[in-house]
């Protein structure tokens, strides 16, 4: 008999990786920056385990595979590698996922444990028991097979023999090798033995087989003479055994005696060299095969997301009603859908969550998607929906039209919760839920913000009184204290120093000249502009005094509370990039100046630091869903007037990246475009560098009609007869004020889709009108919308007409260079958008201008602080009015935030309660634990 034919692993498995790569290639070809991934999770840092992991390594950057290797201390807990692990589990680039094997750790891990913890989809490995358990009741297409018996597998094939009706025997039971190659033999249809150490009749098992196996781990253990004649042989032995000649004094065998098995066998494995290179050539088959079944799942980009289906009824109930009715899908099934990992989310109960900044980090190289900015015309006291256009529009490109879509919109505030307004949260059939939850606390944001913003207050006014009542010596020992004898400067304290001038670090060194400027803030309270916050509107905190216990030695002034969300905190938070970014905005509120007219910090105060721990949570965006079940961030909620109006730039930036180049981001700004719009272009997109490409604008037949001429729209009263009839010639007068604000959103650059918000009272006549106005006044496309009755369904269209803008060309600019002085830049802005003959500065403005601008504020943007129910400062002046003279009586700097705010008019940043407010209708079921009442 002539001797066996040898299979040679090293020539087989090049043929394999060179067929990968042909299959890589073509997966890049059709999905263009797709890659399959490979992970490598090493514990320790054994010699042979980083030999085989920089094999596996080489392996895949010759076929194309993304592969990582993570590499734990050998001091790692079970509890570290199990996190880690469910990180990758979570990461969608990764399709494969390996732990390399033994864990070499001080501590101890359960194996078995850490084997079975890797998800199945991505066990390459094939070394998980639900993998164990598909391959055995022979699931073969879908399960993954340990690499080494899946290696055997190949060589045999490579013979040309059939394996089924064959006697295969498998020598070795083990859990990688043996027991996986008993099940994945006998799937293929040979009559299978398997033998161990317990078989007493080894060599006449042996000798029954064609097909032959050895995975016992003992060297030779298997004679040449036992084989039968023509078997084929598989050796997955390496042993070391005792020999003179090589310089090592050792060499590798198998487990089967080689040379005599040769003469009987027709093919035979070598060692080295024959199932070995197999390994990890099947490694990297798995993880290609992986790669191709999640694309058949998924479109890399694509997300797999579970869309809510909406039972719509007639007439539509109440918003807490439709919002209780639907069960929402688990916050942490929300962030699996859209990309997020394990680790970056935080979970708040089952409906709500943090999302950490680390996503950003991860996603730097993704590509944005397509922002559109949802704004509206000028509107009447009631909203004319621009929060339930925001919902309905995403839940149309979501839902309906299946693209990647966030909507990133404000958190309310729990002033007009309980107060005239009500909930924020969208309405009938569009809408974040639970809207409880969204129109109540959160996860805390906005108490953060009070908490950080009183501090401030607090420390502004201790130190006036520490001043006032202490030495230079008293004060600098209190504040640069003795520990142990060692006196030492805090980081903000040098800090303080270098912008003095003083360029020492020795607290001892100072001169007392020095240490009185270090000391003495000298804040003039007649300029403090900080004041203290509450999260519910109280009238009668708009203006109190201060300081009238004893213990204040008669150090009174007067102040007031403002509402929280109009803190320049919450602006900071709103507009910061980054921790880092908001820890400098946070030092760089001034709250007052000093008596030589100089800017006083919260940097000076000290309390940047502690400012930057109370915000920690609150600059992660938080996550919530849709009643259709798209995502949404709620994140930031400032003033649409003293601030700018918008959510959160961070929220905007993680979900562009998450949705795509191809999916939408759709954020809303407050008040209508000449408020909420033309901040967000001048004041958000400036700092965040982002740039828009649609402008949705939403308008009402009822608004329109009251800008006509018709009379006043007042809340929690029923409207006159000539809004709920047809009324053409009244709505075609009011029409000014929807061109006019085309005209604002096309003076950006940007392509203006109008939603025409339809209410059961308007005509198809009044409908038509609008739409036939708004494009005339250039708009891109008008649509009729009828989302808060129907969902996503009824804002389809417009979600159509939004995709097709968003391809034309975005020549995005701004209105002003933030150069120009002060006084011009709020010119451009009253002419421009407003429709201003001129401005007009009071004496207080015209003071804040020489100051702000001697203090550097000057190339500062703006925000303009005036009424939302006009274009013009007078909320009676409706339609498009123009050739007047806006008064600007005062101008406030919100200096960390980024801005210069003048004040238009009168306004009052402490609303107070009505006389029937919303909280009469709300309740709380004891029994259920359910919210009743009317948001």
């Amino acid at each position: 008999m002539a001797p066996a034919e040898i299979l040679s692993g090293k020539i087989v498995s090049a043929q394999v990786r060179e067929r990968l790569k042909q299959q890589v290639f073509e997966m890049k070809e059709k999905f263009p920056g797709f890659r399959p991934g490979l992970a490598i999770l090493q514990v320790g840092n054994r010699d042979d385990s980083n030999l085989y992991i920089n094999m596996k390594l080489k392996a895949a950057a010759e076929i194309g595979i993304s592969a990582n290797h993570i590499k734990l201390p050998n001091t790692a807990t079970e509890a570290e590698v199990l996190k880690c692990i469910a990180s990758l589990n979570g990461d969608p680039a990764v399709h494969g996922f390996i732990v390399q094997l033994p864990l070499d750790s001080d501590k101890p891990i359960n194996t078995e444990k850490i084997t079975n913890a890797v998800a199945p989809e991505k066990d390459v490995d094939g070394l998980s028991s639900i993998n164990a358990g598909k391959l055995s009741r022979g699931d073969l297409g879908d399960c993954f097979i340990p690499c080494t018996p899946k290696g055997c597998m190949e060589l045999i094939k490579q013979t040309g023999i059939q394996v089924a009706g064959k006697r295969a025997v498998v020598v070795g039971r083990s859990k990688i090798v043996g027991a996986p190659m008993h099940d994945l033999l006998l799937w293929n249809h040979a009559t299978v033995t398997t033998c161990h150490s317990k078989t007493s009749t080894l060599a006449e098992e042996v000798g029954k087989a064609d097909i032959l196996v050895v995975a016992a781990g003992k060297a030779e253990m298997v004679k040449g003479e036992w084989i039968k004649p023509g078997a084929i042989v598989i050796d997955c032995g390496i042993n070391h055994v005792p020999d003179s000649t090589k310089a090592s004094g050792k060499k590798v065998v198998g487990d089967v005696a080689y040379s005599t098995a040769k003469e009987k066998a027709s093919y035979i494995t070598p060692v080295p060299g024959g199932v070995g290179p197999m390994t990890v050539a099947m490694l990297m088959q798995s993880t290609v095969e992986s790669a191709q079944r999640f694309l058949e799942k998924f479109q890399p980009g694509k997300w797999n997301i579970q869309y809510n289906q909406l039972t719509l009824k007639m007439p539509v109930p109440s918003d807490i009603e439709i919002s209780q009715s639907y069960l929402p899908k688990p916050i942490d099934q929300v962030a699996r859908e859209v990309g997020l990992l394990p680790d970056e989310v935080e979970l708040y109960g089952q409906t709500k969550a943090k999302v950490h900044l680390s996503a950003l980090k991860r996603l730097k190289n993704q590509p944005d998607g397509k922002y559109i900015v949802v704004t509206g015309i000028t509107p009447t006291p009631l909203g004319e929906g621009k929060s339930t256009t925001t919902v309905g529009l995403v839940q149309a490109l979501g839902a309906h039209l299946h693209q990647n879509v966030f909507a990133c919109v404000r958190q309310p505030s729990q002033g007009p919760t309980f107060g005239i307004k009500g909930g924020a949260a969208g309405g009938g059939y569009c809408q974040v839920i639970p809207m409880e939850e969204f129109n109540l606390h959160l996860t805390g944001d906005i108490h953060a913000i009070t908490a950080a913003n009183n501090l401030v207050a607090a420390a502004v006014d201790a130190r006036m009184f520490h001043e006032l009542t202490q030495t230079d010596q008293a004060l600098y020992n209190r504040l640069v204290p003795s520990d142990n004898g060692v006196r030492k400067f805090s980081d903000i304290q040098i800090r303080r120093l270098q912008k003095l001038g003083i360029n020492k670090t020795d607290p001892l060194a100072l001169t007392k000249e020095e240490i009185n400027l270090f000391v003495r803030l000298d804040i003039d309270p007649g300029t403090i502009t900080w004041q203290r916050v509450l999260d519910t509107n109280d009238r009668f905190l708009r203006k109190i005094t201060i300081g009238q216990s004893l213990t204040e030695k008669g150090f009174s002034r007067t102040a007031q509370f403002d509402i929280t969300v109009s803190s320049e905190i919450m602006a900071v938070l709103a507009l910061s990039d980054g921790l880092d970014d908001m820890k400098k905005r946070l030092g760089r509120m001034v709250v007052a100046s000093n008596k030589k007219g100089e800017p006083v910090t919260t940097d000076d105060l000290g309390v940047t630091g502690a400012l930057a721990v109370l915000m920690k949570d609150a600059v992660k965006p938080n996550l919530m869903q849709t009643l259709e079940g798209t995502p949404v961030f709620v994140h930031a909620g400032p003033f649409a007037n003293i601030a700018h109006g918008n959510s959160s730039v961070l929220a905007d930036k993680i979900a562009l990246k998450l949705v795509g180049k191809d999916g939408f981001v759709v954020t809303e700004a407050g008040f209508g475009a000449d408020i909420g719009m033309e901040k967000f272009f001048n004041i958000k997109c400036r700092y965040s560098g982002l740039r828009p490409h649609v402008v949705v604008l939403v308008a009402t037949v009822r608004a329109l009609k009251m800008h006509g001429g018709g009379p006043t729209v007042t809340a929690g009263v029923p409207l006159p007869k000539e809004y709920m009839e047809e009324n053409l010639q009244l709505l075609a007068k009011g029409c000014s004020n929807l061109n006019k604000q085309i005209q604002n959103a096309r003076m950006f650059g940007v392509p203006v889709v109008v939603a025409v918000n339809a209410f059961k009272t308007d005509t198809k006549a009044e409908m038509a009108l609008v739409v036939q106005q708004a494009k005339e006044a250039g708009a891109f496309d008008a649509v009729v919308c009828t989302h808060w009755a129907e969902g996503g369904k009824g804002a389809v269209a417009l979600a159509q007409a939004v995709q097709r803008a968003s391809q034309t060309p975005s020549n995005f600019r701004f209105l002003y260079d933030v150069k120009l002085p002060v006084i011009d830049k709020i010119r451009i802005i009253a002419q421009q958008i407003y429709g201003a003959r001129d401005i007009e500065l009071l004496p207080d403005a015209q003071e804040k201008v020489a100051l702000y601008t001697k203090q550097g504020f000057g190339n500062l943007p703006i925000c303009m602080a005036k009424t939302h129910l006009s274009l013009s400062h007078d909320p009676e002046q409706k339609g498009a009015p123009t050739g007047f003279i806006m008064p600007v009586r005062d101008i406030r700097a919100s200096v960390g935030a980024g801005f210069l705010y003048p004040l238009v008019g009168t306004m009052s940043t402490m609303p107070g309660l009505p006389t029937r407010p919303c909280f009469y209708d709300i309740d709380l079921d004891p029994v259920s634990g359910a919210v009743n009442g009317l948001f």
